[in-house]
């Protein structure tokens, strides 16, 4: 299996920041790690080894970037909106250096879908919504979909326009609305277990239905906890079945 690793200093972020790419074929897949952990948390946890398979048959090729979840939203020692103002520059990151990275990497017409767990559900759900029109769709496992669970509290305009339950029920612009009702790719799931919230991915899951967006609910059982092995399991099934 094709491994590289990609560094490059981001303008956005005004750090070094990491990608790891695996394989050479498919539509292109970009996780976003949990809590404060980097671009290798799916290589340590087994995630890129069930998914090998559909690697190695040519149908995805899968990127890996870096968070800075630790400098924003997961450090007590910022100020809130200090936290927020990093948070929008992650957002550019995302869109102005790993998107064109990607694009570079396999073609202008690949699809590009994001995909994350826990809080990496969230920013995966969150980049695409802002953006549908450069992102194609996401993969969501055991997310909260509303940012003011990690803010402790505080609310500014970016919480308010990084949180898809806030903004999506207030969403009129028909331009952006119909770019994200033609995403095929628009599937959010849970599990039912220990550390589970299952109400948050089915609250959000009503709020789309509520404003005619297209996607697919999946809600896991009992003995589906919120872990690697519960993602281990989601992931290469619906990269196997939906694509």
């Amino acid at each position: 299996m094709n491994r590289e690793i990609h560094t490059w200093y981001s303008p956005n972020l005004n750090k070094n920041m990491e990608i790891v790419m695996y394989g050479h074929y498919g539509f292109s897949l970009v996780l976003l790690p949990t809590a404060a952990a980097d671009y290798l948390e799916y290589e340590r946890f087994l995630m890129i080894d069930v998914l090998k398979p559909h690697i190695e048959a040519g149908k995805v090729k899968v990127f890996s970037i870096n968070s800075i979840n630790s400098e924003s939203w997961l450090n007590p020692r910022m100020h809130p909106r200090h936290k927020s103002i990093r948070h929008v520059q992650f957002n550019d990151y995302v869109y102005k250096e790993v998107v064109p990275f990607v694009k570079h990497k396999s073609s202008a017409d690949t699809p590009v879908i994001l995909s994350g767990a826990s809080l990496g559900a969230l920013h995966a759900a969150n980049l695409f919504f802002r953006r549908p029109d450069i992102i194609d769709g996401v993969i969501a496992m055991s997310g909260n979909y509303d940012l003011g669970a990690y803010t402790g509290g505080y609310h500014d305009q970016d919480v308010y326009f990084n949180s898809p339950m806030q903004y999506l029920p207030n969403l009129n612009d028909e331009y952006w609305l119909n770019h994200i009702r033609k995403s095929k790719h628009i599937h959010i799931m849970t599990g039912s277990g220990a550390w589970e919230t299952p109400e948050a991915t089915v609250n959000f899951s009503n709020m789309l239905n509520a404003k005619g967006i297209p996607h697919e609910l999946d809600v896991w059982g009992a003995d589906m906890p919120h872990d690697w092995p519960t993602w281990r399991l989601m992931l290469p099934y619906y990269v196997g079945t939906r694509f």
